[in-house]
Formats: C-alpha cells, structure tokens, sequence
C-alpha cells in the first residue's frame, strides 16, 4: 500500500491526545479473562513431568501405573507426538522442545504429561510415571561450551556459516558476520585502540502471568485453544503442524495477556494440551507455575561479547570489530546474528566488522526478551565507546555524536538509513538538565545510545460500522501495551468521528484473516497502517451511499470531519451527512458499511534512544541505588503518548533489574538454583527512580502518521548506562552483568589491591 509522506506532517485531532485504554477498567476490577481464567464444560487438570537432570538420555518411560489410577484419563509422552515435520528443522526443534525425544536437553526438559480429573491427581499421576534415565556430561556455561573439549549438546550439528562446512559436530551452531569496510587498514589509521571483553547472565522476562491454556479436540478433527499469547495466529500454524491438524479447523483465541515481552511468542505447552484432549476426549486445562516458567520456558540467551575499536586523537572512529557469542539453549537460533547486527548500528562507520556465533548448552530454548540480543550488544560496544571517550578525551555525548549514523549513512548491517533519530535524541540529551545535575559522594552518571529494527509483517483488519454510527474496529495483533486505544484513535482519526465512538476488539483465527505476531514493535506500526486503510474504504463506501441518498454522482462527495459534504455550488442546499446519518440509511441504500484491509506492512522504520542515568554505590555493601534517569527517544509520531511514555519506562525499569540483580544461577548439576521471584530478584517499586521521558519525533516517511515502533528500543541502552554509571561511580570498568553488589565489591577489593 502506497502512502503519501505528507499525513506524516499533517495535524491531528485525535492522534496525539491521551484518552483513557478501553481494557483499563476491566483490568484493575478483575473482570479481564487472562489464560487461566477461561474454563470449559468437562475439563481436565492437565500437568507436565519435566526432567530433573540437564544432560540425559531417556532409555525407558513406564506409565502404566499412572492410567490406570482412578481420574486419569489420558498420559502422553513423545510417541503420542510423531514427528509430522517433514524435515523441517525449526519444527523440529520446536516439538522437541515441547516434550523430549530420547534426550532431555536441559533441567525442566519435559518428558511426559497426564491429563485428570482434578490437579491433585494429575499431580499424583507424574509421581507415578517412572523414567529411567542415563545421565550424561553436560555444559550451561556459553565460553565453556565452545571449548573443543566441552560435552556436546547435539551430536549432530555443525556449524553452519563456515566455509568449507566442518566434519566434526560442535556446539556452535551458526556463525554469522556483518559488516564493511577494511576493519585491520582502519585500525591501521588509529591512534588510540580500546579492546576488552564482556559478559552479560541469562535472564527472564518476568512476566506476571504464568503461560496458560485451554485446549479442546472434537471428534471430527476440528479443535479449540484458548491462549494467553503474542500471536493466536502463529500458534495456530505451530499446533496445526505438531499435530497434523488441518489450518482451518483450529480455532484459536487469545486471551488478556498479563505481559509477554517476547517470551509468549513461542509454544510451550500447547502442543501438549492439545494432544492431551485428544488422547482423552475432552478439553485440558494447563497452566504452568511459576517455577515451569523460569525452568522450561524461554529466557535470554547469556552473552560472551569481545569488542575492539580505534580511533584518531580527535575521536573519529576508523575500526571496529565485535565478536558475540550467544547462548541459544540446546537449539540453533538467531540471536547471535540479531546482536551482530545491533551492535554497531547507532554509529556511521567506515570499515566496521561483527561476527555471532550462536552457542548450543544444557539450558532452556532461548526467547526473545523485548529487543531480543541488542541490550547485551549495546552493553558491550557502548562501555567501550566510554572507555575510548576517556581515553581520547573527549565528552561522551560529544564522541557519539561526532560518530553517530544520520540520513544516508550505511548502516553496519547493511542497509543504507532514511530519516533517523540517533542525532536528535544524542543533541536532546546534550542539553537536557540532567545532564548539568550535580553528582554527590560515591555517585556516578551514565549515558548510552541504543537500536532496534522494528517490524511490519503481514497485517489483516475489518472496520464494520453500525446502524447507531459506532465502529467496530477487528485486529488481529493481540494487545500487549494499549493498542487498541492507539488504534481507536487512528480510526477516529480519519473517520472524523469521536474516539469514544470507536471500539477495538482482538478477533480470533476464524475471524479474521492472518496477522504475524505482537512482536518487533509492530502492533501498533502495522495495525495502523491496516486501520488507515480499512477506514478509507468505509468512507469510500460512505461516500457512495451519501451520493445516492442526495441522488447525485458519487464524484461530487467529498468527506471531511466524520461527513459526507456536496462539493459544488449546485449541491450548495444538500446538509452534510454524518456516519450516523449514512449508517442509519445503510439498509435502504446498500446494505451493511464496512472496511477490510489486508497488507504487508513494509517500511518500520528502525528507532533510537539515548538513556541518562545516575547512581549512587554504597561501599560498604557493594550495593547500588538507581538516583535518577531519563530516557529520550524517537516515536515517529506518539499515537497514544500515554503508553509511549509507558513502552519507555517499561523498557528502562526492566533494563534496571537486567544489569543489577538479575540472572540464572545453575549450579555444578546444571540445575537451576533460583526458578522463582524469591531468589530471582526483578525490581519493585523501591528499586526505581522516577523514570522521566522525552518524546522526539522524527516522522518515518513510510507510514501516512509518521509512526514508528516503540515497545523494544527503550530496553536497549539500560545496561551499558547503568553500567557506565557504576564505573563512573567506582572508578573501575564493569564488565559483567548484572553488577550484583558482590561483583561490585570485588571490583571494589580490586581496585584496592591494584
């Protein structure tokens, strides 16, 4: 779909305004159905047997004392899940991951599931099931498991993205490299070279709601889920497929979802349920507690990240190199390729070089966390743009900006930039109070740039107007941070009509044509682009039934503010036709009023953020107190500026937690030591500051609003501001998230005895 740039600089009526989220009253009243709130006539517990060893081969599963205990009514284990992949490797690994097939990968691996009449059974029913198990060797460590001595994960894989293809399998799954330029002739003109290594732990994303699902297969092959998820559509394909079930006869729903950040767009435990409901003949309940969550469902990857880059005396970069090595859990993935790609894009760069290695350990399947890899590269190349800004002597706002990418610099993963935002936001935060604030004793403050893609994807929406005037407005990218108001006000918009007259609703699969998943910041970017033109059909369709209502030829209507006007002074005596007159007329003229739309969403428009932070270190204790911070990015144009504001302190606060406190512990077994929010610790009010924001808005020429994606880029800079912060603050390089207060203190005893 083509658009004109010029909706980009056009003023708004109801973009841009702050009206309250329809959902927000059924939420904080409890009326909202979440996963587990769904409930259907006759219904199973079911429940899941997870391995309790990291590496272990499964020589023998005995369920039969499980059925036949009273209540149970179905136990499954991989054979009642045949591979229906067809060689599809990614399909693979997805079944596998949903239950064990003939080696439990990692500790929480699942390996059998019963379905009874109540929890307490089912429950009763895993103690049940024997499993004899070989252990084997295992590895949960990224730098470990690349040593040629480490225990292989999967004996059959071999780094693919290496030329000639190795004949020895590896735990390096994928190699993959960006970049231009002549990195060694650029380092080569250097005068200063800065070279160090950092590591970054696996986290969580810390979602309230646990995953949770109601499944129901009917006899004659047609069945149900209902799922708290970030794409009923995509699940739909991922379940259709696992369990030879035709596209069409599965009819999924998704439900509120109670945060999802990227770990609710993979299956865990569906597959599971539905193959449960098969096996028994009614629906399965399934919900996974919180220590299922942490143990089986996919975290961050762990980091491993070497960082080179060289410089002239007045601070122009002329080299850099990044070598990444991600962990992906026991299958091959993409996030060392995405940090690759991130790592260098904030900067315009002559001769610039990245280079991921995509790491199989003994771990859970890796997921995407809100701007998947880019935190833990941004972490790595902007401590080292610090530590080159004191080296050069430079400020290090001011050696950013000197460097920083702009309109028509190539970017280091390839494409050339359009309009971009990393200048605005760098001069923003240049002058921007915080930046001139006094720092006290103990105190440090740090900035750092961060960037994501973003993503438009495929995109389906129906606007159906009512004969009382009103709009339903039918999405199918689920709700993960207000979309519907955003999208209400975008219809409102170029309807002409009240906000208040708008309702958005998510459809389900049968509903609506396919959306791709809430994620890559394209909810709203992509949903909008579909609302604009679905709203110009109906008015379109408006436009027709007024002329005939006035009898005159439909190329003499014209539409402005929410009416059908007649153009021409031979028209002059014809009154203007709201939607409601129109809609009120549409059974005598016509019929029902409606607007669909289906589209690829191309041209996201990629997005940037400088973040400013301030702490304070007790030295006594190692621990760290967050002061102050301020977070500046582009939006393109802020739909909805409430929750704009609400996606940048989103992403700060969970940065906050990510480089102080939080991460996987595995102990020498390779079982996890901390599956709950006791011993995993995520920041609570008490741990933040005020998070203040600033919205820029540099228009993205490829959307009729100028909108960008905003949900990702805001937890990108966090952990190498916190961390330039806490350098600053103890005068000693952080080179390991989180800066848990035990390795501030050692870098602390450190700095003492050096």
């Amino acid at each position: 779909m083509n658009f004109d740039a010029r909706y980009a600089a056009q003023s708004f009526k109801s973009v841009g305004t702050r009206p309250i989220r329809p959902d927000g009253v059924d939420k904080v009243t409890g009326r909202a159905r979440y996963g587990a709130d769904f409930n259907m006539p006759g219904q199973l517990v079911g429940c899941i047997l997870r391995s309790p060893h990291a590496h272990a081969k499964i020589e023998k599963i005995d369920t039969s004392k499980a059925e036949k205990l009273k209540g149970v009514k179905a136990v499954i284990t991989a054979t009642d899940l045949p591979d229906l992949t067809n060689g599809d490797a990614a399909m693979y690994d997805i079944l596998d991951n949903c239950m064990a097939r003939g080696k439990a990968l990692y500790d929480g691996h699942a390996v059998a599931a019963v379905a009874a009449i109540d929890a307490r059974t089912a429950r009763q029913a895993l103690k049940l099931i024997k499993v004899r198990y070989k252990v084997l060797p295992h590895v949960t460590d990224v730098d470990e498991a690349v040593k040629p001595s480490a225990p292989l994960v999967q004996n059959d894989v071999f780094t693919a993205g290496v030329d000639p293809r190795p004949t020895k399998p590896s735990n390096i799954a994928r190699r993959s490299q960006y970049g231009h330029g002549d990195v060694d002739a650029g380092f080569g003109k250097a005068d200063i070279i800065v070279e160090c290594s950092y590591r970054t732990e696996q986290t969580h994303q810390g979602y309230i709601e646990p995953h949770a699902c109601v499944a129901s297969v009917n006899s004659d092959g047609t069945a149900e889920l209902w799922v708290c998820t970030q794409g009923h559509f995509v699940f739909r394909q991922h379940c259709a497929g696992l369990l030879g079930l035709d596209v069409s006869k599965l009819r999924v729903t998704s439900s509120e979802i109670g945060g999802g950040f990227g770990g609710k767009t993979h299956v865990w435990i569906e597959p599971v349920a539905l193959a449960l409901s098969r096996k028994a003949g009614r629906p399965v309940k399934l919900v996974m507690s919180r220590e299922e969550v942490f143990r089986a469902s996919g975290p961050t990857s762990a980091t491993s990240i070497d960082v080179r880059i060289g410089a002239r005396s007045d601070g122009t970069i002329t080299a850099a190199l990044a070598t990444l090595r991600y962990s992906c859990g026991p299958y091959d993935g993409m996030w060392a390729e995405i940090g690759a790609m991130t790592a260098f894009a904030c900067y315009d760069l002559e001769n610039v070089r990245s280079v991921g290695q995509e790491v199989l350990v003994n771990r859970p399947k890796t997921a995407a966390y809100r701007a998947p890899s880019a935190p833990m590269a941004a972490f790595a190349v902007e401590s080292a743009i610090d530590e080159l800004a004191g080296k050069v002597g430079m400020d290090p706002v001011a050696l950013r900006i000197k460097n920083a990418a702009k309109e028509g610099t190539r970017s280091s993963y390839g494409p050339v930039y359009g309009p971009i935002g990393i200048g605005p936001t760098l001069e923003a935060v240049q002058k921007h109070p915080h930046m001139n604030a006094p720092l006290g004793r103990n105190q440090g403050r740090g900035m750092a740039c961060g960037f994501w893609f973003n993503f438009g994807g495929q995109t389906c929406t129906d606007l159906n107007i009512g004969v009382d005037g009103t709009v339903t407005l039918a999405v199918g990218t689920v709700d993960v941070g207000g979309s519907r108001a955003s999208l209400s006000l975008v219809a409102a918009e170029e309807l002409g009509i009240p906000y208040e007259q708008v309702k958005a609703v998510i459809a389900d699969t049968s509903t609506l044509g396919y959306n791709d998943m809430t994620d890559g910041s394209r909810g709203t970017f992509s949903s909008s682009m579909a609302t604009i033109s679905a709203a110009r059909n109906a008015i379109a369709v408006m436009k027709e039934r007024a002329a005939r209502m006035w009898d005159i030829p439909v190329k003499d209507v014209d539409w402005e503010d929410g009416h059908a006007r007649a153009r021409g002074k031979k028209h002059g005596n014809l009154p203007p036709l709201s939607v409601k007159d129109i809609a009120a007329a549409a059974p005598k003229t016509g019929g029902p009023i409606a607007g669909h739309s289906e589209l690829v969403a191309d041209g996201a428009g990629v997005s940037f953020a400088t973040h400013i932070c301030d702490v304070e270190i007790d030295p006594e204790t190692g621990a760290t107190k967050v002061l102050r911070y301020t977070v500046v990015q582009d939006a393109g144009k802020a739909v909805h500026p409430d929750y704009v504001e609400g996606q940048y302190q989103g992403g700060a606060a969970q940065g906050i937690g990510w480089a102080l406190n939080e991460e996987y512990i595995y102990g020498e077994d390779g079982r996890l030591q901390n599956p709950g929010f006791l011993d995993y610790r995520i920041p609570v009010c008490s741990d933040l500051p005020m998070i203040d924001t600033q919205i820029l808005e540099i228009p993205n020429p490829n959307h009729p609003y100028g909108v960008r994606g905003v949900g990702e880029t805001s937890i990108v800079p966090p952990l190498a501001a916190i961390a330039n912060a806490v350098s600053n603050a103890v005068g000693v390089r952080m080179t390991h998230i989180p800066m848990s207060p035990p390795r501030i203190l050692a870098a602390l005893d450190g700095k003492k005895a050096g």
